[in-house]
């Protein structure tokens, strides 16, 4: 699925069965709702912090999977309420920087196998 036929689809989705878009500024407080629950499961998987029981730990994967494609449907939303060509801006967001970044990471040591 491109991200255009994404767009397609939240919106079909949204005037079929959601009835209506929440308006943005609703739809940009459930945004920062979905980033702190991918972020909670990223902290338990990848991180430090600990499951409060092994069963939640057994499914965190499948559950990072659905917080992620939560997060990524809130964005899609806010994409389309405000005429926002996601393609076309992750496009031109990798060509910008691709030319404002060509020798930053490269030359970053942090980023080098020796660090």
């Amino acid at each position: 699925m491109t991200l255009a036929e994404a767009q397609e689809a939240v919106d079909y989705w949204i005037n079929t069965v959601g009835v209506r878009y929440y308006n943005e500024l609703t739809n940009t407080a459930i945004l920062a709702e979905e980033t702190g629950e991918v972020a909670r499961l990223m902290a338990r998987i990848y991180g430090e912090q600990s499951f409060k029981t092994p069963e939640k730990e057994a499914s965190a994967k499948d559950d990072l999977a659905g917080e992620m494609a939560d997060l990524l449907f809130v964005l899609i939303c806010l994409a389309n309420q405000t005429g926002i060509n996601l393609e076309q801006a992750l496009k031109d967001n990798l060509k910008k920087k691709a030319i404002r970044d060509a020798a930053r990471h490269r030359n970053n040591p942090k980023l080098s196998d020796e660090f």
